[in-house]
C-alpha cells in the first residue's frame, strides 16, 4: 500500500463521471480504517442516533436488546450519554445461545418481565437484535408475534445488522421502516403533511411550519414530537408524506404500498438559489405556491452580511454534519471561499454537486476518511474553518464547527443557522486571541434577533393561525 493517502480532485471526479467511481471510494473493496475520526460512527451501534437511540424514537416504548455480552457494553455506555438507559433491557447470549439458538426461547419471558418493571407500563416493546441472529436466520417476526401475544404489548423486530450497511437496506433505512410499520390508516386529513426523515424535529424557526399553514397544510406533524402512541397513530392521517432524507425513503415506500399514502422528496440545500427553485417546484407538485421572499431576502442578508465580516476563509468539510458534504461545499465555494478538502466518500448521487466545485475549483481534493490509506494523513494544506467533527481530526489547528445538533436545520433558516455557527466559532477564536478585551468578539452569535425573524414571519401571516 502507498504510504500517501488516496484522494481524487474534484475536477477528476467529475470527469470520471458515475460509472468510473474509484474503488477507493466504495468501502466494501477494501478493509475500513477506523480513525478516531470514523470510531464514533462507523456502526449502526454508534454515537447520535444509532438503531438503537433511533428506534426509542417510538413514543411509549422500551427496547429488549438480545446479544452477545460485547454489544451489550457497548450499548449500556452509550445509552448512559445519550439519556436513555432507563429505557433499555438487556438479555444475554452465551456460546451455548450462539450454537444452539436456546435464547430464542427466552425471548418471550423476557418481554413479559420488562412490561412489568416500569412504573409506566409500556405501550411498545422493540425486541433489538444483532448481526449474531442475522447470520444464524433467527425467525425475529415470529418470536415477536408469539411475545406480543402472550404479553399483551406489541412488540416491534428491530435489526442492528452492521454487515448490511452497505446493502440496498441499511440498518439506518431498516430502523426507519420499524419507526411508521405500527401505523394505520383510518382516514385522510386533507390539511395534515408528516415530515420524515430525521429522528429529531426540525429546528421551531424553520420557515417550512409558517409557509405550509399558509399554504394550507395546517397539520404538519414529526414522528419525534409524538408524545403517545395517540398521538404517534394521527401520522397515519397524512394527505402525503414529505421525506427531507433519502434514508427515509424506503420507509416511505412501503407507507405508500402499505397504506397508499404518497410521498415526496426535497433536499437540504445551503445556497439560497438551490433552497427557493425547490420550493417553486415543490409548490407546483402540490398544486400551491409557496411564498418564500421574506425568508431567503433574510437569508440573502446573512450571507452578504457574513461574507463583510469574514472576507476570506479556507474550509475543510467532513461527513459528520447535518448536511451533504459535497453540497455543503459547492455552497461555500459558491459564497466565494476556498474549499481545500471534503473527506467523505462519494457515489453518484453527489455528483451534481461535484460538477458545480470542479466549475469553480477542479483542485478541490476528496479524501474517503475511511480508506486505509487515511492512516498515513497529514495536513498538507491549513484550513482555517473545519465543518463536522471527523474533519477537526483532519486539521487539528482550525476553528471546528461541529454543525451536527440533534435539532436539524433545513431550508433558509437553515443555511442562517450555519452561518451562526460559523460566526460563533470564529468570534470565540477572536475572543481567546485578543486576550477577552474583544467582549463583543468573543460573545455568542445567534444572528438575526429573535424579533427580527418574528417579524419575517409575520409580514407573510395573513392572518392564518
Amino acid at each position: 500500500m502507498s504510504h500517501t493517502p488516496f484522494y481524487i480532485t474534484a475536477g477528476d471526479a467529475a470527469d470520471r463521471g458515475p460509472e468510473n467511481i474509484p474503488k477507493e471510494e466504495i468501502s466494501t473493496s477494501s478493509l475500513v480504517y477506523s480513525s478516531p475520526a470514523t470510531l464514533s460512527y462507523n456502526s449502526p451501534g454508534a454515537n447520535g442516533f444509532g438503531v438503537k437511540r433511533a428506534a426509542l424514537v417510538m413514543p411509549e416504548s422500551v427496547m429488549l436488546m438480545v446479544s452477545p455480552g460485547c454489544c451489550g457494553r457497548n450499548s449500556t455506555l452509550l445509552s448512559r450519554v445519550s439519556g436513555y438507559a432507563d429505557r433499555m433491557f438487556y438479555l444475554n447470549m452465551d456460546e451455548a445461545d450462539l450454537v444452539t439458538s436456546r435464547h430464542m426461547k427466552l425471548i418471550t419471558d423476557a418481554v413479559r418481565e420488562i412490561v412489568e418493571v416500569p412504573e409506566k407500563r409500556p405501550k411498545v416493546v422493540l425486541l433489538c437484535v444483532t448481526c449474531v441472529d442475522a447470520l444464524l436466520g433467527s425467525d425475529i417476526e415470529g418470536v415477536c408475534r408469539r411475545a406480543s401475544q402472550e404479553s399483551g404489548v406489541q412488540v416491534v423486530p428491530v435489526t442492528m445488522y452492521a454487515l448490511t450497511r452497505e446493502g440496498m437496506k441499511p440498518p439506518m433505512a431498516l430502523v426507519r421502516d420499524t419507526l411508521y410499520s405500527l401505523l394505520k390508516r383510518e382516514k385522510i386529513n386533507p390539511h395534515a403533511v408528516n415530515l420524515m426523515g430525521f429522528f429529531a424535529p426540525l429546528r421551531d424557526d424553520s420557515e417550512l411550519y409558517p409557509m405550509f399553514r399558509r399554504a394550507g397544510l395546517t397539520e404538519i406533524r414529526e414522528l419525534s414530537r409524538c408524545q403517545t402512541l395517540g398521538e404517534y397513530q394521527k401520522l397515519g392521517e397524512a394527505n402525503f408524506n414529505l421525506v427531507l432524507n433519502p434514508e427515509a425513503d424506503f420507509a416511505a415506500e412501503r407507507l405508500m404500498k402499505r397504506l397508499g399514502m404518497p410521498y415526496i422528496d426535497i433536499t437540504r440545500f445551503y445556497r439560497t438559489e438551490r433552497i427557493s427553485r425547490q420550493y417553486e417546484l415543490f409548490g407546483a407538485a402540490i398544486g400551491v405556491k409557496f411564498d418564500d421572499r421574506v425568508y431567503r431576502e433574510e437569508a440573502d442578508a446573512r450571507v452578504e452580511d457574513f461574507r463583510r465580516k469574514n472576507q476570506s476563509l479556507t474550509f475543510a468539510v467532513g461527513s459528520m454534519l447535518n448536511a451533504n458534504p459535497f453540497e455543503m461545499a459547492a455552497s461555500l465555494l459558491g459564497m466565494g471561499y476556498r474549499v481545500s478538502s471534503v473527506f467523505s466518500a462519494y457515489t453518484p448521487a453527489d455528483l451534481p454537486f461535484i460538477r458545480e466545485m470542479a466549475a469553480i475549483d477542479p483542485e478541490v481534493k476528496l479524501y474517503t476518511g475511511t480508506h486505509p490509506s487515511m492512516m498515513y494523513y497529514r495536513e498538507d494544506e491549513k484550513a482555517d474553518v473545519t465543518i463536522g467533527r471527523d474533519a477537526s481530526w483532519y486539521a487539528p489547528d482550525a476553528v471546528n464547527v461541529p454543525f451536527s445538533s440533534d435539532v436539524q436545520p433545513f431550508g433558509y433558516r437553515g443555511l442562517i443557522a450555519f452561518l451562526d455557527e460559523v460566526d460563533a466559532a470564529l468570534d470565540g477564536k477572536r475572543g481567546k486571541a485578543d486576550g477577552g478585551k474583544n467582549k463583543e468578539g468573543s460573545g455568542k452569535n445567534n444572528g438575526p434577533a429573535c424579533g427580527e425573524r418574528k417579524s419575517a414571519d409575520e409580514a407573510l401571516r395573513g392572518g392564518v393561525s
